[in-house]
């Protein structure tokens, strides 16, 4: 082998290796979440168990947890009386029997009715009324849950206890309620880490630094949040949209003739590179820790999105120093499909799928947890 080859490919594995030093010396996603206390990639229950059983109940908040998903995840309401529960919708029309209970007011939004009129309407039904097969007779009857609710079902398991991922839903409709759920946290002892034993353990992320994450859509929220609790890690949520990213067509879906609406929103693109950037950028600025993107899923449906977890769109973001928490997956090609694309946590509705993916299984079956706690 002649010497200048020698010296030319000795000079060469030199630069090579000093390149990947410097790599493996810049933190990457998973060694930022494990100094923020966040499991990586990590199990966000989105409703909870949503899947097995009613969205945003008690059933599906203890049946993730016992599960072993590593936060709950809520969308934070206000009542007309200053209660903060769960709820996704702003109508309550869909999941509740708000039209039978006060029929004349069963267009208003949750928001207009006290938490002991909340507390009346069953909150189960129409889970069994939309998913016979995975129906039970105890779902009947289940009541919309405050945040103090949640909050004792997530500290309930001593064995496990998961971290909340909460929303703050439409919050110009709730001025203040970035304080008030500050106020909240605080009284319940969420806004510091708890000395345990069991912090060392994946399985008690609600006792560690990263036992609270905040998410909302809106950028005045996102600065509120901030303002009231710096230290706790906050998620921008993203979709191309009002509000949100804008869109490379302008053309709306009543004017696209698309009869399937989740197809019509998987095909939207941000405008360009630099406006998805901008909002990534922004997320940073704020004091986010990551985003909450969109996905278009494999099988459609009104979950799918547009796609903002292509793996460039994941690599500008984990170069701004920031994690990916993608939104909402229940089906193992669509979780293959986002890992490999380089995301570092995903919203689900199926934790104990997600769980098995992850080679985290659950020590019981859904139908023996849900049991287990009389369902």
């Amino acid at each position: 082998m002649p010497a200048t080859f020698t010296k030319s490919a000795l000079l060469l594995s030199l630069l090579l290796g000093l390149g990947h030093a410097q790599a493996a010396s810049e933190p990457g996603p998973s060694a930022l979440a494990t100094r923020l206390g966040i499991p990586h990639p990590a199990v966000i229950a989105h409703r909870g168990a949503s899947f097995d059983a009613p969205e945003s109940t008690a059933a599906a908040y203890r049946t993730a947890r016992d599960l072993g998903a590593d936060y709950l995840e809520l969308d934070l309401q206000r009542s007309k009386d200053g209660v903060l529960f769960a709820l996704h919708d702003n109508n309550l029309q869909r999941t509740t029997d708000v039209a039978s209970k006060f029929p004349e007011r069963k267009d208003s939004p949750a928001n207009a009715f006290t938490m002991a009129e909340l507390k009346t309407l069953d909150a189960g039904s129409w889970f069994n009324a939309a998913y016979p097969d995975r129906a039970r007779p105890a779902f009947a009857g289940l009541k919309i849950l405050t945040l103090d609710e949640i909050i004792d079902i997530a500290e309930g398991n001593s064995l496990h206890k998961p971290g909340l991922y909460i929303e703050t839903k439409e919050p110009k409709q709730f001025p203040g309620i970035e304080h008030d759920l500050k106020e909240k946290l605080q009284d319940r002892g969420w806004l510091s880490p708890t000395a345990s034993k069991l912090e060392k353990s994946e399985l008690a992320v609600g006792q560690g630094k990263g036992k609270v994450i905040l998410q909302t859509f809106e950028k005045s929220s996102l600065e509120l949040l901030q303002k009231e609790m710096p230290k706790v890690p906050k998620i921008l949520l993203l979709w191309v949209g009002e509000g949100s990213i804008e869109p490379k067509s302008k053309v709306t879906f009543a004017e696209s003739g698309e009869q399937d609406k989740a197809a019509y929103y998987a095909r939207q693109q941000p405008k360009d590179k630099a406006e998805f950037q901008q909002w990534v950028d922004y997320a940073k600025a704020q004091g986010a820790i990551g985003t909450g993107p969109s996905a278009a899923l494999t099988q459609g449906g009104d979950q799918s999105y547009s796609d903002l977890v292509q793996p460039w769109m994941n690599q500008y973001t984990h170069d701004q120093g920031l994690l990916v928490h993608v939104y909402t997956i229940d089906d193992a090609v669509d979780y293959r499909k986002v890992m490999d694309a380089g995301v570092d946590g995903i919203f689900t509705n199926r934790a104990s799928e997600l769980l098995k993916f992850y080679k985290r299984p659950a020590a019981a079956s859904v139908a023996q947890v849900l049991q287990n706690n009389g369902y």
